[in-house]
């Protein structure tokens, strides 16, 4: 039987990063060392990725703005997110059980989460197995598609500590990798002629590119608390979102951007080939890893969740991510890449309603505030939990719909406040309903607390 330590959490769970429990706070990390992986998922290829396909089909200024208003959207999101997250010690899927979904919507939020990030480690997958393929060749691309998932799946399986030693030797690396790509064009043309050139591909509309933005990194920003739960202050959270986000978006993103105009192709392994040769295209490989870790990390985090609450049982997050990362393998053998801007268009539209409900119930409704203190004042999680929330799951399918149909206006922005609108209002509405402020749905024991 497990032991239990002076904050109240089971010592064991240290051994598999706190997926079904509260990171005490003696297991935080001073903030450089969660900034560093913060940085490694905004500077790292898949924002060189969306660079390259805004360059493809905007001019400079447009994508500048485009990456402007999605940047803004971001940091909202993960500060926010990022907050309660260091707060409460506890992963997404888990905290969003006493922040508007229950334990119900916690599931599916998980499953969304998990699914979405698998399909991101598919995409940056194919693209290291492109790159490899283009270098080395022999096997086809899904042979080394599968090769280079498992190496990964490998990294994942023993957890954030291993993730950050490789993010300190990855994010520098690709860092300068980028410096010299753009210098190397920039000694070819001036800045000036670089931002007058017009797109090479089919024209992106600044609405769609913020779109594209916002879901290249919405999943990323919602999931914050995965990150931040290891944080032991709100300034670092501030710090290292501030930090992130300017190297990411604009640096690397805009870099993309300028290689794509400069060289006329969307395609991040020829820019980096054609720009810093073999070396450059192995160390963008290795921020793929980089990156790709904390996709596979987060996934099986939901899934984690997902499965206690539909199974009612506690698997090991190790084991649990052996398995998504064999499905993201899978999609990314099969091909996911060529599905690449749908993929991040749906992103957009899907995630926001997620992050709509929670900050209008933790910061406005605060209908499990004191629960939660009074519970983390014992490093346990809360007796009590809602089976689920109608109001929640409408909101956000509400959110979904009017994002992905509304077509003025920034999608994700769109189904942002439509899903807190509807949310608020619905909850006030039942509130009059039952003329009492207390708004609470079915509570059950919570089985992890049992």
């Amino acid at each position: 039987m497990a032991t239990v330590g002076a904050t109240g959490t089971d010592v064991q769970t240290n051994k598999d990063d706190y997926p079904l429990s509260r990171v005490p706070t003696d297991a935080r990390y001073h903030w450089v060392s969660i900034a560093v992986i913060r940085i490694g998922q905004l500077g790292a290829l898949s924002q060189f990725l969306l660079g390259a396909t805004l360059g493809y089909g905007m001019t400079f200024w447009n994508a500048f703005w485009a990456v402007t208003l999605g940047a803004v959207l971001l940091e909202i999101v993960s500060m926010f997110q990022g907050w309660i997250g260091m707060k409460e010690g506890l992963q997404t899927s888990l905290v969003s059980r006493w922040s508007g979904f229950g334990e119900v919507g916690s599931g599916l939020a998980g499953l969304i989460f998990g699914v979405s990030i698998i399909g991101w480690f598919g995409v940056q997958n194919a693209v290291f197995a492109q790159g490899i393929q283009q270098l080395v060749g022999g096997l086809p691309l899904w042979g080394w598609s599968i090769l280079t998932g498992v190496l990964v799946v490998i990294l994942v399986y023993y957890g954030i500590l291993a993730m950050g030693w490789t993010a300190y030797i990855a994010v520098p690396t690709f860092f300068v990798v980028m410096l010299i790509a753009i210098s190397r064009v920039l000694a070819h043309h001036t800045l000036g002629s670089l931002i007058a050139l017009h797109p090479a591909g089919p024209a992106i509309s600044v609405a769609a590119g913020a779109s594209l933005v916002a879901g290249g990194f919405m999943v990323g920003g919602v999931i914050s608390p995965d990150m931040t739960r290891f944080n032991r202050s709100v300034g670092d959270v501030l710090k290292q979102t501030v930090v992130g986000f300017t190297v990411g978006e604009y640096v690397i993103c805009m870099i993309g951007v300028l290689l794509a105009e400069a060289l006329k192709s969307a395609n991040v392994i020829t820019l980096t080939l054609s720009t810093t040769g073999i070396v450059g295209v192995f160390f963008v490989m290795l921020a793929t890893v980089k990156i790709n870790d904390w996709n596979l990390y987060s996934a099986g985090l939901g899934i984690v969740n997902a499965i206690e609450l539909i199974f009612r049982r506690k698997v090991s997050r190790k084991r649990t991510t052996l398995v998504v990362g064999a499905l993201g393998v899978v999609m990314s053998a099969l091909g996911i890449l060529n599905a690449f801007i749908s993929f991040l268009i749906i992103l957009s539209v899907a995630i926001p309603p997620i992050f709509s409900v929670m900050i209008v119930d933790y910061f406005f409704l605060k209908r499990f505030r004191q629960t939660l203190d009074e519970s983390r004042a014992r490093g346990r999680l809360p007796a009590m939990v809602e089976r689920w929330n109608p109001v929640a799951l409408v909101a956000w399918i509400a959110g979904f719909v009017v994002g992905y149909f509304v077509t003025w206006g920034i999608a994700s922005i769109n189904s942002l406040v439509a899903a807190g609108l509807v949310y608020g209002i619905g909850m006030l509405l039942v509130s009059a309903g039952r003329k009492s402020s207390e708004i609470q749905f079915g509570l059950v024991e919570n089985k992890l607390e049992a």
